[in-house]
């Protein structure tokens, strides 16, 4: 099965200042909204979240030592929660920074918009 790349908080940027990517101020002010609090919450419960990352007490006997690496080592590795949350965590204000600067683009490509549409009026 192939991974999926997400598009990073970087490049999201870069789009946005490219123009590439527009967004109206009330859709913008919404995913602003939702980010901030997804990111509000992982800051809040960032402490219990890091025990993801830790090995669960278990028994001594050599299977639940197994057992209890084995799940610290899918909460840490690549492809674990605790990983996909700190990427989470490092790209969102990212994500944000690029709507901001796609709310801009919006306006001012609606300002552009309204100039061109007044001056056919007074054209015509």
């Amino acid at each position: 099965m192939r991974a999926r790349t997400a598009l990073s908080g970087a490049q999201l940027k870069v789009l946005a200042a490219s123009g590439g990517f527009a967004v109206d101020e009330t859709t913008g002010d919404q995913m602003i909204q939702a980010l901030e609090g997804v990111v509000d919450t992982l800051n809040a419960r960032w402490s219990a979240l890091q025990r993801l990352g830790e090995a669960p007490p278990m028994s001594t006997t050599a299977t639940a030592q197994w057992v209890s690496n084995h799940m610290q080592s899918t909460g840490t590795d690549e492809r674990g929660l605790l990983t996909q949350l700190q990427h989470a965590r490092a790209e969102l204000p990212e994500y944000i920074e690029a709507i901001k600067l796609a709310k801009r683009n919006y306006r001012s490509r609606d300002e552009e918009t309204q100039h061109t549409l007044t001056q056919l009026r007074t054209e015509v």
